[in-house]
């Protein structure tokens, strides 16, 4: 079977189109050519198949790179119509082989249209991951964090069939019901997911109109995040079976916000509280604010210095049945400007205490 046409061909764009360049010549040509409009008309119908593939390829950023990097290898069929320059050649008559025997280079196509030795129906579930960025607080103390994705699920009117209410599902013509075709130039020949089933090995008779006979749809899932309390920056939370069509799972890479007081070293909570001249040199009692919302009353003894820590014990972060200290770190602030009374009060205090100036 012949390499399929170049992708940025299909589409009628340049290498180095923008994502917004390919969305609107996908949306015209989609137009253009959609069964609906073209009723009885095989070649419009295997044209919009062609769009939607180099679509599903181009507009998504990780698809597309490892999409360029095979491509360099002609193995899509470069425009130069060149073969594949690297990779190891079949055999004479052996037909297809299984891209595992490309190395890297199959673990890159494996990545685009499925898993390692062709896509087909039994393609095993992969991991879909995301980034998540929670509050301070939550990220020491614990709690659940609603997260929304766009993710493809099983379509809800077919049950991810295809066909339409009513409709008869027959052996898909093109792949002879295997779920995947083979393509390749020269000796080279690598599978991939059928074009025309999508991996499936049957067709319908009339499509869903939900689905427009994929099987699937694209909705925004609500999930709630339970974060463990004492969750580290960079931490990764697998959550079972919540990836895709309730496949695989789903791994939350974790970011936290910083604090407008406290900042974190392992279990201990570092704030800094701002103390006028007057408290750092005759001492004073401030009440200051726990990571729970709680107030505790700490004594700043006289001649406190910028900078100087205070201790307050087990009210830190608690994790694995540890818990860390609260440190409360104190900034002297000074005046910007002084009265003429001020200046002579405070040159007085110098030269009795005999401080320079």
């Amino acid at each position: 079977m012949a390499a399929p046409r170049d992708y940025y061909q299909v589409l009628g764009v340049a290498e180095a189109a923008t994502t917004d360049e390919i969305k609107k010549a996908f949306r015209r040509l989609a137009k253009q050519y959609h069964p609906d409009r073209n009723p009885n008309n095989p070649q419009a119908a295997e044209r919009f198949k062609e769009i939607n593939e180099a679509h599903d390829v181009l507009s998504d950023a990780d698809k597309r790179k490892k999409y360029d990097q095979m491509r360099r290898y002609g193995a899509f069929g470069s425009p130069e119509g060149g073969g594949p320059r690297r990779g190891r050649a079949a055999p004479q008559g052996s037909g297809d082989f299984d891209i595992s025997d490309l190395g890297g280079l199959g673990d890159i196509f494996s990545s685009i249209f499925g898993r390692r030795g062709g896509a087909g129906r039994d393609a095993e579930p992969e991991d879909t991951e995301t980034e998540l960025t929670i509050p301070f607080r939550v990220a020491a103390l614990g709690g659940a964090v609603p997260i929304t994705l766009a993710m493809t699920e099983v379509c809800p009117t077919c049950g991810g069939n295809g066909a339409a209410k009513g409709a008869t599902i027959s052996t898909c013509p093109e792949c002879k019901g295997r779920g995947t075709v083979s393509f390749g130039q020269g000796g080279f020949a690598v599978n991939r997911p059928c074009p025309v089933c999508r991996g499936k090995g049957t067709v319908p008779s009339q499509r869903c109109p939900t689905c427009q006979g994929s099987g699937e749809v694209r909705v925004e899932k609500r999930i709630n995040v339970d974060i463990p309390a004492g969750v580290e920056e960079g931490a990764r939370i697998r959550l079972r079976n919540q990836g895709p069509k309730g496949r695989g799972d789903l791994i939350v890479q974790i970011h936290i916000a910083p604090d407008r007081f406290f900042r974190r070293e392992g279990l201990d909570l570092i704030g800094v509280v701002q103390i006028n001249l007057a408290q750092a040199l005759l001492g004073s009692r401030i009440k200051v604010k726990t990571l729970d919302d709680k107030r505790v009353v700490l004594r700043i003894p006289p001649g406190t210095q910028h900078g100087q820590k205070f201790r307050i014990p087990a009210h830190g972060i608690e994790k694995n049945g540890r818990r860390g200290d609260m440190y409360v770190e104190a900034h002297v602030t000074l005046p910007e400007k002084l009265s003429a009374e001020e200046q002579e009060a405070v040159k007085s205090f110098a030269e009795k205490a005999g401080l320079k100036y």
